[in-house]
This record gives structure tokens, sequence and C-alpha cells, in this order.
């Protein structure tokens, strides 16, 4: 054999193995877990099908930045896994579901399900000329894997969501506790949570579209520039975030949530989906339902809203209800209408009901990184 038949076949063997590999790699699934174990330690992983037991683990192999792969082919199918460190240590939360042929990210953790509140104090509005606090909910990897980035959860009256201390009422929402443990029980994605405090006063101005006639307001605009061009902004430079629509969402209940509702629906390329509790859609003769009724266009964001039994604005909201499926949104995929039997219009309701509100918006493996 010459010399150009021996680099004929072996470009030929080349090109054979690289197309082997690309059909391997396009048939494959694939998980890769984002987390520094430190020298010396591994990740492996278990699941539901071979090559994969809940028995004993495969080691993942490591890449460059952090990150620990498996493959297997595609054939065997969807797969549930969960990451172990040294093969002895869980992750925190639930199994995480592989459809065949896909390739997943996932970034677990293996600590307490217990995340931590840090304050931002005298935060100024240039829009209201005042100032506030911002209560900052960091899940419970945030400090354990630094590898991470989070979704968004802007929530209004924030000084009634984690400390009864600071409570208009006497009675906080208990946010962070719920989070815990739903994010503890594998049903809720983690998710970074800032309440911001209203301005005092002012809340009915700022959290109210113009204008009803026995209350006034009109300052729901100006509020919509204060999340939109200072708040989040300052999250994002500040936090890990992931600052996409489809991680960034808005909560908040009576005229917080008919603020949530009003702002997300503006601006459906910032905000991708809200929870609008117990929302005070009366306001101003109903006009916002009214919007909603007469609208020529579908907007691209997941509603949640609720009501309880309890004159709590029922009518309402189902009024508001009947005008979103009317304009083509579908119950439980991007709508989900909650009626709360026995509740009432106060903080203890809201924090009874919180968990529906959250796994609706952040469930289980639903992040886009």
């Amino acid at each position: 054999m010459d010399m150009n038949d021996c680099v004929t076949r072996r470009a030929g063997l080349l090109a054979a193995l690289l197309l082997l590999v690309m059909g391997t790699t396009a048939k494959a699934t694939t998980i890769r877990v984002h987390y520094d174990v430190g020298y010396g330690n591994r990740i492996t992983l278990r699941g539901s099908k071979a090559p994969l037991s809940w028995t004993t683990g495969t080691n993942a192999t490591w890449t460059t930045g952090n990150i620990w792969t498996l493959s297997w082919a595609d054939s065997v199918g969807d797969v549930d896994v969960k990451p172990l460190v040294n093969d002895a240590t869980w992750s925190t939360g639930a199994n995480y579901r592989l459809k065949a042929g896909s390739t997943v990210d996932i970034y677990p953790f293996f600590g307490a399900a217990s995340g931590r509140l840090q304050y931002v104090s005298n935060f100024y509005s240039p829009q209201f000329g005042n100032s506030r606090v911002l209560t900052i909910y960091l899940p419970p990897s945030y400090s354990e894997n630094p590898l991470k980035r989070y979704p968004v959860l802007y929530a209004h009256d924030g000084q009634n969501l984690f400390d009864v201390a600071r409570t208009t009422y006497g009675t906080e929402w208990r946010m962070d506790e719920t989070a815990n443990s739903l994010i503890g029980s594998g049903a809720m994605d983690e998710v970074i949570i800032v309440g911001i405090d209203h301005g005092g006063s002012n809340r009915i101005y700022e959290y109210t579209p113009c204008c009803d006639a026995q209350y006034g307001g009109g300052g729901a605009d100006k509020h919509e520039r204060f999340l939109i061009d200072t708040v989040k902004p300052y999250i994002d430079q500040n936090f890990r975030t992931l600052t996409t629509k489809t991680n960034t969402a808005l909560i908040g209940s009576s005229l917080g949530g008919l603020v949530s509702f009003y702002v997300g629906r503006r601006n459906p390329t910032v905000f991708g989906k809200l929870a609008a509790m117990s929302s005070s859609f009366w306001w101003n003769n109903q006009t916002l339902t009214q919007q909603v009724e007469t609208a020529t266009t579908k907007v691209a964001v997941r509603f949640y809203i609720d009501a309880g039994t309890d004159n709590d604005g029922l009518t309402e909201t189902t009024r508001m209800r009947d005008a979103l499926v009317a304009d083509g949104y579908v119950q439980g995929n991007d709508l989900y209408y909650y009626v709360a039997q026995g509740a009432g219009h106060n903080e203890a309701s809201w924090a009874a009901r919180l968990n529906v509100p959250l796994t609706y918006l952040f469930p289980w493996q639903s992040t886009a990184y």
C-alpha cells in the first residue's frame, strides 16, 4: 500500500469515527451537573433505569467550570435522576426528570433547605421621591452553589411578607418559611424573592391606575417605572439573577394584586408571569377588567388570580377570569384561577394559600437557564 492509500484510508477512518461520535451524541441523553465539590470529591448519579440504578451511583465526568457530565443512549427512554456527592450525600429536593434525547443542566445543593434574608435599607425611588426597604430572600443554595443564577419574584407590600415585627396588621405571610418548605420537598424551584415596601401613606396612590371616583389614586405608572427602571436593575446588578421575562415574575394581594396585574400585563417583555391574589379588580368600576374584555390581542403573560369566598371580591375576580378565558388563556396552562373556600381579605388567608401561586409560578425543574 503506497503513502497516498494510507492517507486516504486514515482520512476515511477519521471521517467514519467523527460520524459515529456525532450520531452517538445526537442520540444521547445528557445531564450536566453544575457544582464545585472541592478537591478529591466527586459527583455520582443514581436513577430509575439502567445504566443507572437507585442502589449504586455512576461516576460523572468532571469538565472545566466544575461541570459534571454523564450521557446514556436515548433508547433508555425518560429517566429520573438524582446527584450525590461521593455517592453518599443526596441533593436536596426532588428527582430530576430527563426526557429521552435531551441535554439538561442542573444546579443542585446538598445542605438544608433554608434561605436567608438580606435587607436594603433606605432604597431610594426617584419616581416617588422617597425611600423604603427591600427585603431580599436568597434561596438555600445561594451561598453553597455560586455557579447558579436564579429567577426573581418581585413581591408587593414587602413589609408584610417575612417578619411579623415589620407587618402592618401583626400577621406575616411567612413567605420565606413557605418557600423553604416547597424547595425542600421538591415542589418548587429556587427563586430570589424581592419584597418591596410600599410608600407608607401613599400606598393607594402608588398601587393604582387613574382614577377611582372615591379613592383617587393614579400612581401605578410611576410604580411601573420604579420597578422596571430602578428596582430590577439594582437586583440584577447586585445578585446572581436570570434576567429574562421567563424568569421574572410579580406577586401581590389586594391593591398589590391590582398593580401586579396592571404592570405585568403592560410589560410582557419584562415579566413573563404574575400572581394577583384577592385583587382589587373593583377599582374604578372594574376598568382593568374592561380593558381585558375589549383587548384584540392576547398578551404573552401567565396569570394566577384568586379570591376567597368570604367578602373577598370573588365576583370581580371571576369576571376577570372570564375575560382572560375569552382572550384565549387556558386554565392550568397560562391561567390559574383559584377559589379559596372560607378565606377572607387578610394576611392570614394569603399566607395559608401562598403555596398555590408559588408552585404555579415556579414549579420544580421549570427554570430556563
